[in-house]
This record gives C-alpha cells, sequence and structure tokens, in this order.
C-alpha cells in the first residue's frame, strides 16, 4: 500500500524529556512497520529541533524529501500534560513551521508517479487556510486515492465548519470517544448522547460510510456501511497515550485495506493502541509480532499480516 500523509511534525515536550511526534508523522511510522510505502508531506523549522526532527525522520525510515525547511520559523512544539490515567493534554504555539506546508510541482510529480492509494491528514495542520488548500490541491492532483482524516482536537486549534468540510472529503473518519461526544452535541444539544448515535448522525451529515471511534482500553467502535459494532480492547499499563491513537489508525487502515475481518481488524489495532500507550513518546518501538501476540495468544485469528 502506498500513502502520502500530510501535516505537522512536532515535538512534544513532557516533563525534561522531548519525543518527535504529531500525528502525520506518528501514522507514517507506524504504516511503514507495518509495511507499506508512505511520504510525509510537513514543515520544520530552521532552527535545532527541525535539524534533529530531519534526522529522525530519516532514523525512523521514511523519506525527507518532502519536508521543508522555513526560514525564521520555529518548528513545532506541543507541551504536553498527562493525567493519572495517562491521557494527555496539549498546549501548541502558533504559527510554527507546519503553518506554511507547500507542496511544489516537481514534489507533486513525485508524488504523482508512486500512485498513492490513501491520503491521510488530521485537523491541527489544516487550521491555516494556506494548509487547507495545500490539501486540496493533494487531492486534486490525486482523484483515485482515497482518504483517512483522523480529526484529533486540539483545544484553541479547531472549528465545526473545518471539522465538517474535512469529515467531506474522507472515505474513513476516525476519532476518539470525547471528541464523538463534543461534536454530537454541536448538533444535538438536547441528545443523550451515545457513540452509535454520533455515528448515524455524523454519517448522514458528512456521508462517510466508515466511522471509527476509539473507546481507550474498552476498545474501539466501528459504523461501516450503516451498521455499527463495538470490539473490546485490552488493558495496559499506561505509560501515555501520545501516539497510541494514531498507531491505532495505521493498524486499522493496514487490516481493512486488507480486507481482514473487521473483528480482525479491529482485535489488531485495538493491540497496537495499547502497546503504543504501555511506553513513552508518540513513536516508540514495538514489533508486528507482540502486537499479534496480545491481539491474539493462540494465534488462531491472524495468518500473514501483509
Amino acid at each position: 500500500m502506498h500513502i502520502v500523509s500530510i501535516g505537522e511534525v512536532l515535538w512534544d515536550v513532557i516533563g525534561d524529556q522531548e519525543y518527535l511526534g504529531g500525528a502525520p508523522l506518528n501514522f507514517s511510522v507506524s504504516s511503514q512497520r507495518l509495511g507499506h510505502q508512505v511520504v510525509l508531506i510537513t514543515a520544520v523549522g530552521d532552527d535545532r529541533r527541525g535539524e534533529l526532527a530531519v534526522s529522525r525522520i530519516q532514523q525512523l525510515g521514511l523519506p525527507a524529501d518532502s519536508i521543508r525547511v522555513v526560514e525564521g520559523c520555529a518548528t513545532g512544539a506541543a507541551m504536553v500534560s498527562t493525567d493519572r490515567a495517562g491521557n494527555a493534554t496539549f498546549a501548541i504555539d502558533r504559527p510554527a513551521a507546519f503553518d506554511f506546508i507547500e507542496i511544489d510541482g516537481p514534489a507533486l510529480r513525485r508524488i504523482q508517479k508512486m500512485r498513492p492509494d490513501w491520503i491521510y491528514f488530521g485537523t491541527l495542520a489544516q487550521t491555516t487556510a494556506r494548509n487547507e488548500d495545500s490539501l486540496h490541491r493533494l487531492i486534486s492532483a490525486l482523484p483515485e486515492a482515497r482518504r483517512f482524516y483522523d480529526i484529533n482536537l486540539r483545544e484553541g486549534h479547531w472549528n465545526l465548519p473545518l471539522v465538517l468540510r474535512l469529515s467531506r472529503l474522507a472515505s474513513i473518519v476516525k476519532l476518539n470517544e470525547g471528541e464523538a461526544e463534543l461534536l454530537f452535541h454541536r448538533f444535538c444539544p438536547d441528545k443523550v448522547f451515545s457513540v452509535e448515535k454520533f455515528c448515524e448522525n455524523w454519517s448522514r451529515e458528512v456521508g462517510a460510510k466508515t466511522i471509527c471511534v476509539t473507546l481507550g482500553e474498552r476498545g474501539c467502535a466501528l459504523w461501516i456501511e450503516g451498521a455499527f459494532r463495538t470490539y473490546p480492547g485490552f488493558v495496559a499499563r499506561v505509560e501515555d497515550t501520545v501516539g497510541a491513537g494514531d498507531a491505532f489508525s495505521a493498524a486499522l487502515l493496514h487490516g481493512l485495506e486488507l480486507g481482514w475481518p473487521t473483528e480482525r481488524t479491529a482485535g489488531f489495532a485495538n493491540a497496537v493502541g495499547a502497546v503504543v500507550a504501555s511506553r513513552a513518546g508518540a513513536t516508540p518501538p514495538w514489533t508486528v509480532d507482540e502486537c499479534l501476540t496480545l491481539a491474539d495468544p493462540q494465534g488462531s485469528q491472524f495468518g500473514a499480516i501483509r
């Protein structure tokens, strides 16, 4: 599978440690570990963090030729706070280098030759008109590519019209339960929230045929062509949840693209998310085998991963 991922790269500052992250990067790293070819379109500053980011991205096995270096602009950074359960909140300085993503003609032609199957994007980087225009330019150049929208709301860095516009572009919409409840009450302020009601309403509003809502250690819910079902998760000793949802997204797309039964796809995605949540940082080391073992200890459900 060939994937283009577009959006932010930033450093997650957790206490006195800094970890390279940003949902598009985290998703790209996990997708690459699952055997897919990924191009990451992003931007960093001409500063020490930017230099380290490019070096780290290359060490993680991703190409760096679609990363723009923005002169006189700081590389993105997020101050991360975690609660006792390991759930993270983010304080992000803007503008940052990732607000100035550009796709020039040669880069676009190079990506077209790759013939991507999927375009992955989120909300944070698209809050600037410049970046949203870049996304639309990419989509126009790749009309056959399907689109995965991981909503990933960050307080103060989103608005409802933008989320609606991006959702209407997507083949798959993914978000967490808290985000689903927040969006549901914007549309149905007098109704009692449920994940299933959200999926039904959001699908009708934006036309998405596949919606995934993550439920933390309780697993996830999938709405596919009007059919709704929840899938149990795995209990993990949570170090922090940064990057866990992004790894989940990569595993979910992997299973759906391979045509796995939804139970197998959801189980594998829940396992990958749990393993990442049990380790510090957004892109900690993990292997496919350990996720398969967690998802299916008896080895009865999973054959070849690829």
